[in-house]
């Protein structure tokens, strides 16, 4: 086995940032992996009670990183779709609307965005290391960039756990990781 066949994993023995990354890659890739290659259908499936589903989750996903890695780095200004959701009429809009999405554009979004945040936070890393304060601020407090790099590990820990059940639920697909020499499917 290659390098490559597990381009996921994050390193045996490296350095703060490229354990922070590589946790960040591996949650990434495993998410991914749960919401790969399903039709509207499947992006729809819901278990239970919950109103949680596959899409909902790629759309949520890809808010929570160009919200991190854009606004609450460096004070940009939300990006589409962002910037005209209705999110006072809908608060969970990124959840909600993915059922009006095709497969597609589901993935698209996510995908996209991650390429985008894997930009901004390599730029970021290389211009001040995980220690820079970022744009936002709680009580007065400029945050690091390491705060926001666990923020966004937390958020998908959580929602990979979700997709787990999710994908699951759809064919019975099951792992803790991508099979060796997984990628995403194009959409």
């Amino acid at each position: 086995m290659t390098d490559s066949d597990r381009w996921w994993e994050p390193p045996l023995a490296g350095t703060e940032v490229e354990h922070l990354v590589g946790a960040l890659e591996r949650l990434r890739a495993t998410f991914r992996w749960k919401a790969d290659g399903l039709d509207a259908a499947g992006l729809r499936t819901r278990v239970g009670a919950s109103s949680l589903t596959l899409g909902g989750l790629l759309k949520h996903l890809a808010r929570a990183e160009d919200d991190l890695f854009g606004g609450k780095l460096s004070g940009a200004a939300p990006a589409a779709p962002w910037d005209t959701a209705p999110w006072d009429a809908d608060p969970d809009w990124d959840f909600t609307s993915a059922a009006d999405d095709s497969p597609a554009q589901l993935y698209a979004i996510w995908d996209g965005t991650v390429e985008r945040s894997r930009a901004r936070l390599g730029a970021a890393l290389a211009a001040g290391g995980p220690d820079q304060l970022v744009h936002l601020a709680f009580g007065g407090h400029r945050v690091s960039l390491r705060r926001l790099l666990c923020d966004l590990i937390e958020e998908y820990g959580r929602h990979t756990g979700h997709a787990d059940l999710l994908r699951e639920a759809v064919d019975e697909l099951v792992g803790e990781d991508p099979p060796a020499g997984w990628h995403p499917r194009p959409h």
